[in-house]
């Protein structure tokens, strides 16, 4: 039986996350700034699952989060940082201390929380680490930048740890969603910048909080999320990015091979700066 530890869990993929893990007969550790928003998951199995507060901007809530978990369960065998948020803004309209708070969300707050969890998973030879980022991290988009930049730091993060850890027997993988029926745009987890410039309203303008309407019609459904991550989990093989949603690896796989044709198409001008 192994004991997760999983970060934003009040709805959408992490909510699915936590209800797939406890439904496989594993212990959770359900995560939330308010975990009064988790009592509901927690109630159905109260003596497998346990609901925290979380903040993963505050160091010392991470801290007494994992204390919390093995004073609980002894152990944490699975992390798993899913918590964050979205931002839409142009570069140059971007708020220093909103997009600093947008990083420690998505990028320090995760590094917190996997180094809090290391040297126990050091010690026993084992554990996991999970990584939720976004399809963006693959390719931004406009009014994206500093959103989908935090999600690319935290993959090339992961890829650096996983090799890292591997030896000692801990796994690391990135989770890479695509489009899910989450609240990923509501008021909570979708931020905008109040310093608006006139010359984007043509591009990053529809873009904007409250611009769109969100009609929840996205096709990835957050429960069989957390299915597919507890199955991969409990897998003999990790791949080192998990990408979830036929969009998602459509999205992804063109990506890849635009960015292939470019370095194709500019190959000899690249070998130009070499050594004759």
């Amino acid at each position: 039986m192994k004991t997760w530890l999983i970060t934003g869990c009040s709805s959408g993929i992490g909510a699915g996350i936590a209800k797939a893990v406890l439904k496989s007969g594993d212990q959770a550790v359900v995560t939330a700034r308010n975990k009064e928003k988790v009592q509901d998951i927690v109630n159905q199995y109260p003596k497998r699952a346990l609901a925290v507060s979380l903040d993963v901007t505050d160091n010392e809530s991470i801290q007494n989060a994992v204390k919390e978990a093995n004073e609980k369960f002894g152990t944490i065998d699975v992390l798993v940082n899913n918590a964050g948020y979205g931002y839409r803004s142009a570069v140059e309209e971007g708020e220093v201390e909103a997009v600093q708070t947008l990083f420690q969300t998505n990028l320090f707050g995760p590094i917190e929380l996997i180094k809090a969890v290391l040297p126990a998973m050091r010690a026993q030879k084992s554990g996991a680490i999970l990584n939720v980022t976004s399809i963006a991290a693959a390719r931004s988009a406009i009014g994206s930048g500093y959103y989908a930049s935090s999600k690319a730091a935290l993959e090339l993060l992961t890829n650096g740890l996983a090799k890292e850890v591997e030896p000692l027997g801990i796994k690391v993988m990135v989770v890479q969603p695509g489009a899910f029926r989450t609240r990923f745009y509501d008021a909570e987890s979708l931020k905008g910048t109040k310093d608006e410039i006139g010359d984007y309203a043509q591009t990053v303008g529809k873009t904007r909080v409250g611009k769109f309407e969100n009609k929840r019609q996205q096709p990835g459904d957050p429960d069989r999320a957390g299915e597919v991550i507890v199955k991969v989990v409990n897998s003999d093989e990790y791949p080192q990015i998990l990408t979830l949603g036929a969009d998602a690896v459509t999205a992804v796989k063109s990506t890849l091979e635009a960015k292939i044709a470019e370095l194709d198409k500019w190959a000899e001008v690249s070998a130009e700066a070499d050594y004759q």
